[in-house]
C-alpha cells in the first residue's frame, strides 16, 4: 500500500516555465545572446540550474568557465527575484494533496533547483500542505537522478522506499524513484514527453493529479 509520495517541483508540482524563461532570456538578450522560447527551455530544465543554462547559452560561452559562472550567478540572482511573479501550482494539485493527506499520505518534495529556492517556493505555493522535507540542490550533495537523497527521506520518516511513490515529470525522476526502489510515477501534465517518462522507467502515467487516489 502507498503511504508517502516524494514530489518533484518543477514540471510536475508547479508550474514555473514562465518565470525561468523569462529571467534568463532577459539575462540573454541584454549580454546580445540568442533567447529561446518556452518549449525550448522545457526540454532544458530538470538537470540543476546550471546544466539549464549551459544548455541555454552558446557553446562558446559555456566553455570560458569564469564567464560562464558569472552568467549562471546573474541568470539565478535574476530568476530567484521572479521567481513566483507567474508560477503557480499546476490544475488538480492542491485538490489531490489535500485528498490524499486525508487518507493520511506523507508528502516530501525533492527538487534539482537551489535548495534555498526550492524552499521558499513550496512554502508560498503550499502554505497548508505538511511535507516531511523539502530539499533542493545543495553543495556536495548528489542531484537526481542518484537515489541516496530520495532514501534518506525514506529512512527518516521510518517509512520503507517500497511504500513510496516517486512522481515525476521527466526520465531523471523516474530513473530517481526505480534506484530508490520505490514507485516511479509519470506526470503527463509536465514538461517531458510521454515516450520520455517511459523509457526513464516510469511504472505508470498519471493523467492528472488525482489519478494518484487510484494507487492508494
Amino acid at each position: 500500500m502507498l503511504q508517502a509520495i516524494i514530489f518533484d517541483l518543477d514540471g510536475t508540482l508547479a508550474d514555473t516555465i514562465g518565470d525561468i524563461g523569462s529571467a534568463v532570456n532577459s539575462l540573454l538578450a541584454e549580454r546580445g545572446y540568442p533567447t529561446h522560447d518556452l518549449a525550448a527551455y522545457k526540454r532544458m530544465v530538470g538537470n540543476g540550474f546550471a546544466n539549464l543554462m549551459r544548455r541555454a547559452l552558446p557553446d562558446s560561452v559555456v566553455a570560458d568557465e569564469p564567464i560562464f559562472s558569472e552568467l549562471a550567478r546573474e541568470a539565478a540572482a535574476r530568476y530567484a527575484a521572479r521567481s513566483l511573479e507567474t508560477t503557480r501550482p499546476f490544475a488538480g494539485i492542491p485538490e489531490a494533496l489535500e485528498a490524499l493527506a486525508e487518507r493520511g499520505v506523507r508528502f516530501a518534495v525533492l527538487s534539482n533547483k537551489p535548495d534555498a529556492m526550492t524552499k521558499s517556493m513550496v512554502a508560498a505555493l503550499f502554505p497548508s500542505t505538511r511535507f516531511l522535507a523539502v530539499l533542493g540542490d545543495r553543495p556536495g550533495i548528489p542531484r537526481k537522478p542518484d537515489p541516496a537523497e530520495a532514501l534518506a527521506i525514506a529512512a527518516k520518516s521510518g517509512i520503507p522506499p517500497e511504500r513510496w511513490a516517486f512522481v515525476g515529470d521527466s526520465g531523471v525522476d523516474m530513473q530517481t524513484g526505480s534506484a530508490a526502489g520505490m514507485i516511479p510515477l509519470g506526470a503527463s501534465w509536465g514538461y517531458r514527453s510521454v515516450d520520455e517518462l517511459q523509457a526513464g522507467g516510469a511504472s505508470a502515467i498519471l493523467k492528472a493529479p488525482i489519478d494518484l487516489m487510484t494507487r492508494l
